[in-house]
């Protein structure tokens, strides 16, 4: 039998998972999107954006785009995390965190805060199963913040000691820019009539700031 792709086990997740927004009133759009990646500004210094989806109006088909973070290798916290992102795409990324979002997502059985929900114990549970009917994530952990230190062996086992580990390579790609100041702007057919705000990039790689008509502004 061929093992299947991150991708494909994805899409077959999402399949699985349609009638359970059917039964809730929530139904999914027709076709989603899902990757594994990290999506726009996921990279944050004191925490891990697990999940990002990207609405139907910023996508040139017209389909939402969900990305689930290449840093999980739980099938059922990805699972967990994916469930989160299709709230967003059947609402269209259009409550934020609040309003139906809130509403169906704990209907669904997600809990706790709602910008980092949890699977309640009992779809925790069902997503495990649902998980061993779909077959093994293929997918291997990446360590965005260098892999966990090990415990150093006991050094009289080796009169010379442990050997010392390599430093592992960086990533490929633009080092971090330090605090300079970026001009960030909205649309001037914007409501807003062109909002424009000043930050660093540490904070645009949290999330883009959004004018006070609630338009995501881009860099200027």
């Amino acid at each position: 039998m061929r093992e299947i792709t991150r991708e494909e086990w994805l899409q077959s997740a999402i399949d699985a998972l349609r009638p359970k927004f059917e039964e809730i009133g929530f139904p999914l759009p027709e076709k989603v999107h899902v990757s594994v990646g990290f999506g726009y500004g996921a990279k944050r210094e004191s925490s891990i954006i697990l999940g990002q989806c990207w609405p139907t109006g910023l996508s040139e088909d017209g389909i939402p785009h969900i990305f689930i973070s290449p840093e999980m290798d739980d099938s059922a916290r990805v699972l967990d995390v994916l469930i989160h992102e299709l709230v967003h795409a059947a609402d269209d990324c259009k409550s934020g965190h609040k309003g139906d979002f809130a509403k169906y997502a704990k209907k669904l059985g997600l809990t706790g805060k709602m910008t980092s929900t949890v699977a309640t114990p009992e779809l925790t549970e069902t997503l495990r199963e649902l998980a061993k009917a779909i077959g093994p994530y293929d997918h291997a952990k990446l360590y965005t913040r260098g892999r966990p230190v090990q415990p150093k062996e006991d050094p009289k086992a080796d009169p010379e000691g442990p050997e010392e580990p390599e430093e592992p390579s960086a990533p490929s790609g633009p080092k971090k820019q330090g605090t300079r100041m970026v001009k960030v702007a909205c649309s001037t057919k914007c409501e807003c009539g062109g909002y424009i705000v000043r930050t660093t990039q540490k904070w645009i790689e949290v999330g883009m700031p959004v004018c006070p008509f609630g338009t995501v502004m881009e860099v200027a």
